[in-house]
């Protein structure tokens, strides 16, 4: 075996790795998180039900964002693209209305959350982003610009999966409450927001330069070598 088809074995294998544990956080952080919204929400900590579609605005958030958690991972399976491209693209169109319908609630949410200014600053700046980066995803598609699309798409969701990424460090912050008793919950929940945010988007772009943007250089830079000999035996035959 060469060591260009072991480089390409190992990347295959972490990107394999890597989306499995991506799908398996997506589906318990959906499976974990979502149902207390659908029976009353009394087990959701700091739920303030006083506070006037508070509750509401965040079940209609919780649903469609939990489904394009769900559905997120499998639109970025080459093999499924390929064998049932009709089917990705349903299930692409259910991920973009999903992502639009939890925007929209979310920022009802956002705007009446009792938690501060630094939770709101923090969830508006992801509610612009994410329905900025759909809005992209979708018209590259519409336009059949299929490598733009899919950069587009990592990228919203990136911020899609801010959902999964806010609860671990959320779960961090309160073990760090245990031994720092100074510590307060709004701004474990605070500083999770932006960790999410910024984390994501940080990863999302590394991820679009390795996996998208050096294989395209890679294959560029190497197309001159490539035309040489076929540019002297084209020659040699005149």
């Amino acid at each position: 075996m060469s060591a260009v088809t072991m480089s390409r074995a190992v990347r295959r294998r972490w990107w394999w790795t890597l989306w499995s544990l991506l799908a398996v956080l997506a589906t318990g952080i959906t499976a974990y998180f979502v149902p207390p919204y659908l029976v009353g929400g009394t087990t959701v900590p700091g739920l303030d039900m006083s506070i006037p579609g508070y509750y509401v605005s965040l079940v209609f958030h919780a649903v469609p964002a939990g489904t394009a958690l769900l559905v997120g991972p499998w639109q970025f399976v080459p093999r499924l693209r390929a064998r049932f491209p009709r089917a990705l693209r349903i299930t692409g169109r259910v991920y973009l209305i999903s992502v639009v319908a939890a925007a929209m609630a979310a920022a009802y949410s956002s705007a009446v959350t009792p938690s501060g200014p630094t939770l709101q600053v923090a969830f508006f700046g992801l509610i612009v982003a994410w329905l900025y980066t759909a809005a992209k995803a979708y018209r590259t598609i519409r336009r059949r610009e299929v490598q733009l699309h899919r950069i587009w798409m990592v990228r919203n969701y990136a911020f899609t999966f801010a959902a999964v990424t806010l609860r671990l460090y959320q779960l961090a912050g309160l073990q760090l409450m245990g031994v720092m008793p100074s510590l307060e919950y709004r701004d474990v929940y605070a500083s999770s927001a932006w960790l999410s945010l910024l984390g994501n988007v940080l990863v999302a772009e590394y991820f679009i330069v390795q996996r998208t943007l050096a294989p395209l250089a890679r294959r560029r830079s190497a197309e001159p070598d490539e035309a040489l000999p076929r540019q002297a035996e084209a020659l040699s035959q005149q």
